[in-house]
């Protein structure tokens, strides 16, 4: 194989991550349609790059017999060799407007960003039944560039962003991940739980909704006040 042909398939191991989350060699193997082998070849070049880490997988719940496999996820440089949303200007802005303005002021540009985001998303919703709005709030953030994802567990509904365009900034300012939570819980009108975030060191933002479904008192639950990963 060619120096070309190794870099575009290492960027097909990378970018499959981005979409997918944390993943295996094995079922990064099967997504890509190579042999386990060489996909380890690329994933031990992104790691000696410092583009890729190994961690063990995470398991909720009970825990299987054996030892834990071992996952693949993009660190804070990996994620940079994609395109982001916000650059140094905007982390200068915030910290500008955090001097003049307190966390409050950056709390209130968070929700204002997010508003054009809420109103579009809340059109989309209006006539989905409950127990679809979260594929369909999924596939959304998906378009936007947050290639998310929906799944059901025993205990409720997930949605799963495995890319954030604004992670670099919202390592910084936490009030990023707080609004969107807010707007998440508003637009599902349902409580609604941060378990992890990208912007905390996770691989994916996961955000759980509980079984039981809507309800007349919405509120939402920010990283910092629920259970984090």
């Amino acid at each position: 194989m060619s120096s070309v042909d190794d870099l575009s398939t290492r960027d097909r191991v990378a970018e499959s991550i981005l979409e997918n989350g944390p993943s295996t060699a094995t079922s990064l193997a099967t997504r890509l349609g190579l042999t386990p082998a060489a996909v380890r070849r690329h994933l031990e070049h992104l790691v000696e790059h410092g583009l890729v880490e190994s961690r063990e997988e995470r398991v909720r719940g009970q825990r299987r017999r054996g030892r834990p496999a071992r996952v693949f996820v993009l660190t804070a440089a990996g994620r940079d060799t994609f395109a982001h949303t916000y650059d140094d200007l905007a982390a200068d802005a915030l910290r500008f407007l955090r001097a003049t303005g307190g966390d409050t002021a950056v709390m209130d540009f968070a929700r204002h960003r997010l508003a054009e985001f809420r109103n579009r998303y809340e059109r989309l919703l209006a006539d989905v039944p409950v127990e679809e709005q979260a594929s369909v709030l999924a596939r959304a953030l998906t378009d936007d560039g947050f290639a998310a994802s929906a799944s059901s567990t025993p205990l409720g509904e997930q949605i799963c962003q495995h890319h954030c365009p604004v992670a670099h900034v919202a390592e910084e300012f936490p009030q990023l991940c707080e609004a969107e939570t807010e707007v998440f819980a508003e637009l599902l009108g349902s409580h609604v739980q941060r378990l992890a975030t990208i912007a905390h060191g996770d691989g994916i933002c996961t955000t759980h909704l509980p079984r039981a479904t809507q309800s007349t008192h919405v509120t939402a639950v920010s990283p910092t006040e629920g259970e984090s990963s």
